[in-house]
């Protein structure tokens, strides 16, 4: 009795190490053939990517084209001996195709500066100087919005190894959503002023620095940073959008590419920095560029002098 009741339990344990060992192999080779299928879609989609940007390559040129010929075929319009209805009809679709060549050719530049490849140059330079540069660069554009421009620069350099154009590039692009973001608060209302809308709100675009010490671009430890805070007196983002705002081709503007807030954040990100969005509906939005002061995994690179 004793051996039989032996005999069965060795059986069992036997047939329960088999369910065992085989329930762990399918559940490897169930690993096997997912960790398979990502690397294949990987590797299709890093095909794709490359395909698209070749494709957006080949599209440019002759786009080029194109807009060079749309403009000639204005020129010529406007020089045609007919009827002046006739001849203004005929330049209204000219421009058309001129106006909407030169939105596609400013939407596949979009696209190629998000996709391609980012090759930063990173040298010292003082955050201070960039933003002077940047908003003195911005002025005309600012006035033209009827859009106030100041800085509220730190009192001592902020000395930060950064690729100066990729970083006014950024820069750019949150200045450029503002100055948009303000423009549609004052469509609300006839302009009473410049830089002021009908309701008496001011349109102020205003660029801040200061160095501080940041804790999230390296978890638990804090890191001397830069912060460029692009502030804006919009109509806010509202809390269902910011969620949305950085995803590639979502846009609340008409004809906008959807690829300027995206772009900006891969260039910060590319830094080894980051963006945030602060936002209060019907009061404006602070878009805050974080950028540490040394390059991320350099050996003896030391921070700037502290700042206020």
């Amino acid at each position: 009795m004793e051996l039989g009741s032996l005999s069965l339990g060795l059986g069992m344990g036997m047939l329960l190490a088999t369910l065992a060992a085989w329930a762990l192999v399918r559940r490897h080779v169930q690993r096997v053939r997912v960790a398979e299928r990502r690397a294949r879609q990987a590797e299709r989609m890093a095909e794709i990517g490359s395909m698209t940007g070749g494709l957006a390559h080949e599209i440019k040129n002759p786009l080029s084209t194109i807009g060079l010929n749309a403009g000639l075929l204005v020129e010529g319009v406007q020089d045609l001996e007919i009827p002046q209805d006739e001849r203004s009809r005929l330049l209204n679709r000219a421009k058309a195709l001129q106006r909407e060549t030169e939105r596609l050719r400013g939407i596949l530049q979009d696209f190629l500066e998000f996709a391609g490849q980012i090759h930063l140059d990173r040298r010292p330079l003082d955050v201070n100087e960039l933003v002077r540069e940047l908003a003195d660069f911005y002025l005309p554009e600012a006035e033209r919005h009827r859009v106030r421009i100041r800085t509220d620069l730190s009192d001592q350099p902020i000395v930060a190894a950064i690729d100066s154009r990729a970083v006014k590039q950024a820069m750019l692009n949150l200045m450029i959503n503002a100055t948009q973001a303000m423009a549609g608060v004052e469509g609300r209302g006839e302009s009473s002023a410049a830089g002021q809308t009908g309701d008496g709100r001011v349109s102020e675009l205003i660029l801040r620095t200061r160095q501080t010490m940041d804790r999230e671009l390296v978890a638990g430890k804090a890191t001397p940073v830069a912060e460029i805070h692009v502030i804006d007196t919009g109509p806010g983002v509202s809390e269902e959008l910011r969620g949305q705002i950085f995803k590639p081709y979502f846009t609340t503007k008409g004809g906008g590419s959807g690829l300027g807030l995206p772009t900006s954040r891969r260039l910060i990100e590319e830094h080894g920095g980051r963006l945030i969005l602060t936002s209060e509906p019907n009061v404006g939005s602070d878009f805050c560029v974080v950028l540490p002061l040394s390059v991320p995994g350099a050996s003896g690179a030391k921070p700037s002098m502290s700042a206020g």
